[in-house]
């Protein structure tokens, strides 16, 4: 009869521990989903925006500097989805934030650039981006939370180890980041 019950034992302990590493795993791939969903929006973003600077373009030649600093900063987005760190994929947005808030400053200054459908459906474009993006943010640091929840109570944190889970860093945009750019046409 002992030895019934110690089996018994050594089998619950064994299932929990399965039941552990699942979850701890699957929590920390559903993170990792989440943050291939910034980057596909990123490099949405980063594909939208050759389109509005060629429309740009053709209006303000002059502003070669603002059209470079871009294509950088296009390039830098790329770079850090395809692979950098949260904090390295944050600076890269940054950077093309900041880019795409000079190119928009560049073309309110051309009155007839604004009144283009072409430049309107871009400007639409982008800000649907924007919106998938935000929410894409949200939903990578809704799924950390509930891994780094799991990774730092108990009983789930004494199977980190052998799942080869650990916490992952939130996404916070750059600094000056938390206010979206205006541009007023």
């Amino acid at each position: 009869m002992l030895i019934w019950i110690i089996v018994a034992i050594v089998v619950a302990l064994v299932l929990f521990g399965v039941v552990a590493f699942n979850r701890l795993r699957t929590a920390d791939i559903g993170a990792q989903e989440a943050l291939g969903g910034i980057d596909v929006q990123l490099t949405r973003r980063a594909d939208l925006i050759p389109n509005l600077v060629t429309t740009v373009k053709g209006y303000a030649e002059h502003e070669r500097g603002v059209f470079e600093e871009v294509t950088a900063a296009r390039t830098g987005v790329t770079q850090a989805a395809g692979s950098g760190s949260v904090e390295q994929r944050a600076a890269a947005e940054g950077r093309l934030d900041r880019a795409l808030v000079d190119v928009m400053a560049v073309a309110e200054a051309y009155p007839d650039l604004k009144a283009s459908a072409n430049f309107q459906q871009l400007q639409s474009e982008l800000s649907d981006t924007e919106d998938k993006l935000s929410f894409a943010r949200q939903y990578y640091n809704d799924a950390v939370r509930r891994l780094n929840e799991l990774v730092r109570t108990i009983p789930w944190l004494f199977f980190t180890g052998v799942a080869g889970v650990k916490e992952r860093p939130f996404y916070d945009a750059p600094a000056g980041q938390d206010v979206p750019p205006t541009v007023q046409f």
